[in-house]
């Protein structure tokens, strides 16, 4: 089944104003080569408006990092999804592996977090992944299984839900694992998600984890490989936008 590529930014805590502003201005204006790629910009909260505006008639997306599972209340420091809606975010990430790991969320959080981005009518992006020693211990299958049925709520549709896998031994390392490894993994959560979700085939898949222009088009060509959850290449627009042009020679 044909599914739209989608190239995402996740800019993760990087960046003031002045250069996101600049940063998705320079997306924007590339935004042509990435062909029928739909690209989406994740910048931190303080710059989601900012992006938004500097981005609006450009066909590029915004997106959030995080929410909170609730829309409202007393929430020190926490941003609801029903905010980042009103800041102009049309997604958000959730189940990030450094959110799982430096804050200690698990899939019922993730799973609250989405049913969250949902209410507040934006498209979550739920993130799963294996650590190497997971991965060593033959673990990646049945891990990425139990994560995907911890965290994905009932009524899951492909116009609501992105799923990334991110090996978080990939992430920022340099490291990818092999064309092989993405392959079988893609094609586990495929199969997985045809008990979990309405459409499971029209579901987009991101791989996430030291995506580059270099590995992009290797990467890109895999069976159920939707498009990347790009880190640190979001942060040049040149990159970017080349591993999105990447993605239309495919």
């Amino acid at each position: 089944m044909a599914r739209r590529t989608l190239i995402a930014g996740n800019w993760k805590m990087n960046g003031l104003i002045a250069d996101g502003i600049a940063l998705a201005r320079d997306v924007a204006a590339g935004a042509a080569a990435a062909g029928k790629a739909e690209l989406l910009l994740c910048p931190p909260v303080t710059l989601v408006s900012s992006v938004a505006a500097a981005l609006k008639g450009s066909g590029v997306a915004v997106g959030g990092q995080d929410c909170h599972a609730k829309a409202n209340g007393a929430h020190t420091g926490d941003i609801s999804a029903e905010m980042l809606a009103d800041a102009g975010a049309q997604y958000v990430i959730v189940g990030h592996s450094e959110r799982r790991t430096d804050h200690g969320e698990t899939d019922g959080v993730v799973r609250a977090k989405t049913e969250a981005a949902w209410r507040a009518g934006l498209s979550a992006i739920v993130c799963i992944g294996e650590t190497l020693a997971q991965r060593e211990a033959g673990r990646t299958l049945p891990l990425l299984e139990a994560q995907l049925r911890g965290s994905i709520p009932a009524g899951a549709t492909a116009t609501k839900l992105v799923v990334a896998y991110e090996p978080v031994w990939a992430i920022g390392t340099g490291k990818t694992p092999t064309v092989a490894e993405v392959a079988d993994a893609h094609r586990h959560i495929r199969a997985v998600l045809g008990g979990l979700t309405t459409g499971a085939d029209a579901v987009r898949l991101l791989y996430g984890g030291s995506m580059k222009p270099a590995n992009a088009p290797e990467l890109l060509a895999i069976a159920d490989v939707d498009g990347g959850l790009i880190g640190g290449a979001s942060l040049k627009a040149g990159d970017f936008l080349a591993i999105a042009a990447a993605s239309t020679t495919n």
